[in-house]
């Protein structure tokens, strides 16, 4: 009643304040939301299509809901509710709030917990449902699976989720304090008003995305389209972590989400870190049933891209896996499938290993460190167990305007996944150390770290990291890599500006990858401060974020000497 009372109030008062009386003692999450619902983003009277799809006969069923934003006539055409229907279950498929056939205003994320909520109530009280209820879909479809089922979980037995987004800070549009531009832009264009369909208001045949992702200042991205995208505006206007991004945060999910759970994702999937991260905690808190599958795939299901060979045993049928699962969970059948806690695919080996921990439990945390003669700039810096001396440190320019470009990774759009480095490793601002040749296999599994010590002539910077793993053949391919905002190096929580020309130790975390390299091959790592458009540029000057015109070129400098040891740690898995 009072969330229709503010709703209708919101509709009748346009412009004028509201006061809710007794709200400095509610809950943050509990003002959010209503602060959500005097918007109209949670008010009541909207209507979310749906397709329903049943099985021939008559009776009740087992449903399965899956909620997206993409169109449910498009996600359809795959035949998803008949191939349910075929085993006997009744499925759902719903558009979000404000795309496709729903009515009410597109606002990502905004009210997929509460529509989700709403629509499982709602399928509760059908005849065609027999009380049991699972989740399923991936990417964004993930995260309705998850916010959608933290209040009330009533009826929902399971859930697998694919490539899923759990939280829409990290990694996400911002990583470690940088905007991840290619993803953040690239998909809020396309999704510019998805009751319309996909990319409506961009004229592709002239649109130039490069140009789009270089707009200054930044915040005004969406100035060659015909629609003003306020939600991703304001993301802009909130790089730090704080009260506007709470509400979404992954850490919600830890302590609320106990469901059993199948998570897939890929080690160059954009949502890598959150599915280890979320599996991580559940794993040491207890959590019965909750497994993790990672492939070497890309943001999608056994989606193998770029340049480096594997085998066809990547692949992995999930329709049987899926059958098994929600027939165990929803309908009680003796499970068809075993599945360990993470089930993790090593690439350069190429084979499946069930592991029941993250990080591994026998993982040795090793240094490379990095050396040079000053020319790690020519590609002659190299990678030593030992650690420095005295030696030279290493020096680049960095010029925004001309920015390294994005070549592989995990990304969502242009070119994701595994690709062979070498043009790229020609810059002069991208410093290049490489270790001997391996006599023996090493494996490397767990999450990435860089510790670099680094000076820049500017009030701000950013700083990159990539691994690569180096062929005989002299082909380099990306494994994983990672950025640290200098403003944000004690944290995403605030902004603190450096001294320039002073020397800062910056942890640059490269997310996670399982890889063997094999005898023959090299570790590599590569040093720069950009990586574009999977992180936006930064204009080297300390004005605050998204609002600045400037664009200034940066004297970085590299130390790696016995007082500054900028090293690269590998966690290594001993050999079995």
């Amino acid at each position: 009643e009072l969330e229709r009372e503010l709703a209708l109030a919101y509709r009748g008062h346009e412009g004028k304040p509201i006061v809710i009386k007794g709200a400095a003692e509610l809950p943050y999450d509990e003002i959010l939301r209503l602060m959500d619902v005097c918007k109209g983003i949670g008010a009541p009277g909207v209507d979310l299509a749906a397709n329903i799809t049943l099985p021939s006969d008559t009776g009740s069923y087992p449903v399965i809901l899956a909620r997206t934003p993409y169109g449910k006539d498009n996600e359809d055409d795959g035949g998803w509710g008949e191939h349910w229907a075929d085993q006997g279950y009744a499925f759902v498929l719903q558009d979000c709030r404000g795309s496709g056939n729903s009515g009410g205003d597109w606002n990502p994320f905004k009210a997929e917990r509460r529509d989700g909520t709403d629509t499982r109530a709602w399928i509760l009280k059908q005849s065609w449902c027999d009380g049991s209820l699972g989740l399923i879909g991936g990417s964004y479809l993930g995260y309705t699976q998850f916010w959608g089922s933290l209040d009330e979980p009533a009826g929902i037995r399971a859930m697998f989720a694919e490539v899923p987004a759990m939280d829409w800070y990290s990694d996400v549009t911002y990583i470690d304090g940088a905007l991840s531009v290619g993803t953040a832009i690239g998909w809020s264009l396309e999704m510019a008003d998805p009751s319309v369909g996909e990319g409506a208001f961009i004229d592709w045949e002239n649109w130039n995305e490069d140009r789009v992702y270089r707009t200054l200042p930044l915040i005004d991205f969406d100035g060659n389209i015909s629609i003003r995208l306020e939600w991703l505006r304001d993301m802009i206007k909130h790089p730090s972590y704080g009260e506007y991004w709470q509400s979404t945060h992954i850490d919600t999910l830890k302590r609320n989400c106990k469901l059993p759970l199948v998570t897939v994702s890929g080690w160059y999937d954009i949502f890598i870190t959150q599915a280890l991260d979320y599996h991580a905690d559940a794993i040491l808190q207890g959590k019965p049933d909750q497994h993790l599958i990672i492939g070497p795939w890309t943001h999608g299901i056994n989606w193998v891209e770029g340049e480096r060979e594997i085998p066809d045993n990547h692949e992995y049928d999930f329709e049987l896996l899926q059958i098994g699962w929600y027939d165990h969970w929803l309908r009680n059948a003796p499970k068809t499938f075993e599945l360990a806690p993470i089930r993790l695919y090593v690439m350069g080996a190429n084979e499946w290993r069930d592991e029941f921990e993250w990080p591994l439990a026998r993982t040795e945390y090793r240094n490379l460190y990095l050396h040079s003669d000053g020319l790690a700039h020519l590609g002659e810096g190299t990678l030593s167990w030992d650690g420095p001396d005295e030696e030279s440190e290493d020096h680049f320019i960095y010029d925004p305007d001309n920015p390294v470009p994005t070549h592989g990774g995990a990304l969502l759009f242009d070119m994701p996944g595994c690709w062979d480095q070498r043009d790229v490793e020609e810059r002069e601002d991208v410093l290049v150390y490489t270790s001997d040749i391996l006599e023996q296999a090493l494996e490397v599994t767990g999450n990435i770290r860089v510790i670099l010590y680094a000076a820049t002539d500017g009030r701000d910077t950013d700083w990159t990291a990539k691994l690569v793993d180096v062929y005989p053949d002299g082909r380099a391919f990306n494994l994983c890599d990672g950025v640290i905002r200098a403003r944000y190096r004690e944290g995403v929580e605030k902004q603190v500006l450096i001294e320039p020309n002073d020397v800062y130790e910056y942890e640059i975390d490269l997310w996670a990858t399982s890889n063997v390299f094999m005898p023959g091959h090299r570790i590599r790592l590569e040093i720069s401060s950009s990586n574009f458009p999977r992180i936006d540029r930064n204009p080297n000057t300390g004005n605050p974020f998204g609002l600045d015109n400037e664009l200034r070129i940066a004297e970085q400098t590299i130390f790696h000497d016995a007082e500054h040891p900028s090293r690269l740690v590998l966690p290594v898995i001993p050999t079995q």
